[in-house]
């Protein structure tokens, strides 16, 4: 044994290369007292609402009421025509109305023929169609447009038509006409009758056709899209009344919706012998206080995905919040994106979806997935790379950036880029939540406008996020050990659809 000096590899402390080889520390190996830890940005969202949103609720089954406008919503579409109708008010017979072309002189000023008007959203509530969701159909149930009165003047969109299928189906001009006589119900459907007088006639020569909706000609082509929408719309431009004439008639509109929310109990709990509790250990010397800051953290990041993913939902004694992305699927703005969209087709999405006719609060977050935050910055930098201006003694090119980087800020606590686009400031951030082929969204819109977190207060008790120290202890348990409870009961308000929008 003489010949056998006591060696590092015989104690276990052979040399290596193995990052996570400690042995049994009877080496120093120079530790330092600092570890590393891994930080990221964990709940975006909630960061968010908990700032600019919370509105508590004593019940944890609540109701929130939604007001829309209808003075901008005065609009309806063309079904057909009766162009024998040459006074009077208009027929009550739907089979009196067609769809075949109205000759030209029908267009000419003070013209007089009777029009079946119908429109697409339900005038309890003012409720339109969302972009990308299922469409509530043209003259479906509820969606009579009431607005309609004697005395008002109609811009109607016209097309130069060659035959009844024409192909074009894009209004070359419009006409004016006046109402000149009460609405009238048609038969058992949706629409309305009205006798019209032409104000502003057409200029150009040919048979001409309102634009019609679809449901005219029998032609699978007129049938109304999103995007084709706005160009086929009938709206009100105003009203004109003879000198001395009496009072005009009026309409009452049902501008609020209903709609019901839940809170959802969230509970995380931290448990420990109390033998572990009193053990010192080399890093962090306290366990359970690392361990319980740890659990802080993974409490506040369960309340992020359920406001993200939650679905509002009873099932028994157990209640469910509805999160943002399921609430948006189901009821907000859709739109397509992958890595092949280009950077047009993002901005008329952002057109239809930021149109102030639409959604007319501009307080918008838009989380997105790192694929997104990638592809965002890539567009922003273009403008940089490849249209800079160009400034020498002889040129001057003054290019314009209309969608480019603008700046990045830090906004409670959260890295948040400004994208500058024709149709306003797009505040960004990423949300790791959102990265995965899992994940139903890929940029989640949310108008903060229209969003709170409700925490359940009431009687003077408080069960927003709230500490329970020592529920079950040696104390009252017997046991040698120590629970603590995390525990909150809150849910998402979201209302107004249109305001809200994911891009899959």
């Amino acid at each position: 044994m003489a010949d056998s000096p006591l060696k590092l590899a015989n104690l276990g402390q052979v040399q290596t290369n193995v990052q996570d080889k400690i042995g049994d520390l009877r080496r120093r190996y120079n530790f330092g007292s600092a570890v590393s830890e891994l930080a990221i940005e964990q709940t975006p969202f909630f960061r968010f609402l908990s700032q600019v949103g919370v509105s508590p609720t004593d019940d944890p089954e609540f109701k929130y009421t939604e007001e829309r406008s209808s003075w901008h919503k005065r609009y309806c579409y063309v079904m057909a025509h009766d162009a024998d109708k040459t006074s009077g008010a208009a027929s009550t017979t739907n089979g009196d109305y067609v769809g075949t072309l109205l000759a030209e002189a029908k267009f000419a000023q003070d013209q007089l023929f009777g029009l079946k008007l119908s429109s697409d959203f339900t005038s309890e509530g003012n409720i339109q169609n969302i972009l990308g969701q299922t469409a509530t159909d043209i003259d479906a149930s509820g969606t009579k447009p009431i607005w309609l009165l004697k005395g008002q003047m109609l811009k109607i969109p016209v097309v130069i038509a060659t035959t009844a299928t024409n192909s074009a189906k894009v209004s070359d001009d419009y006409i004016i006409v006046r109402v000149m006589e009460d609405p009238v119900d048609i038969g058992s459907t949706n629409a309305v009758g009205v006798t019209v007088k032409v104000v502003r006639g057409t200029a150009g020569a040919g048979n001409y056709v309102p634009v019609f909706s679809g449901q005219a000609y029998a032609d699978s082509a007129w049938t109304l899209t999103a995007a084709a929408a706005e160009a086929n719309k009938v709206y009100a431009v105003g009203s004109a009344h003879a000198e001395g004439s009496t009072f005009p008639g009026t309409y009452k509109d049902t501008p609020y919706i209903v709609r019901t929310g839940y809170t959802q109990i969230f509970k995380t709990t931290m448990q420990m012998t109390n033998t572990a509790r009193a053990t010192q250990l080399k890093f962090a010397k306290d366990e359970w206080a690392r361990v319980w800051k740890n659990k802080l953290v993974e409490h506040k990041w369960d309340i992020e995905t359920a406001l993200l993913f939650g679905t509002g939902h009873v099932d028994g004694e157990t209640t469910y919040s509805q999160g943002i992305v399921d609430y948006c699927l189901s009821n907000g703005n859709l739109f397509s994106w992958s890595t092949a969209t280009s950077q047009d087709d993002f901005l008329q999405n952002m057109s239809d979806f930021l149109d102030p006719r639409y959604n007319n609060a501009n307080a918008t977050l838009f989380m997105c997935n790192t694929e997104v935050y990638n592809w965002l910055h890539k567009l922003g930098g273009y403008f940089a790379a490849n249209m800079k201006a160009l400034n020498t003694a002889t040129t001057v090119n003054s290019a314009r950036a209309d969608f480019a980087i603008s700046g990045k800020k830090k906004k409670f606590g959260l890295d948040i880029t400004t994208i500058t686009t024709p149709y306003g400031d797009m505040n960004v951030t990423r949300n790791v939540h959102l990265d995965g082929a899992s994940s139903a969204a890929k940029i989640v819109a949310v108008n903060m406008k229209h969003v709170k977190y409700r925490p359940l207060v009431g009687n003077g008790v408080n069960r927003d996020t709230s500490i329970y120290v020592g529920v079950q202890s040696l104390e009252n348990t017997g046991v040698d050990r120590r629970i603590d409870l995390i525990q909150t009961e809150a849910g998402l308000q979201a209302g107004m659809p249109e305001a809200h929008a994911v891009l899959q």
